[in-house]
């Protein structure tokens, strides 16, 4: 799955340390989301939609090959 979590952390200026922080998971699991290599849980994803005021399919795609 294809993310653009950097982007919008980027956009706000802030550190995977403090995302992690206001979504109550680790600098470990924001760094393996935004690197694909773990796809969040529904409830984490939709925690980070309303923090950056978009709709999951915003921050979420599927890979063609998928």
């Amino acid at each position: 799955m294809k993310n653009k979590i950097k982007v919008y952390r980027a956009m706000r200026n802030m550190t995977q340390e403090e995302l992690a922080l206001q979504l109550r998971v680790t600098r470990r699991t924001i760094n393996s989301i935004e690197g694909g290599k773990y796809n969040p849980s529904i409830e984490v994803a939709f925690r980070m939609a309303k923090l950056f005021a978009v709709p999951v399919e915003e921050l979420f795609s599927l890979d063609e090959d998928e």
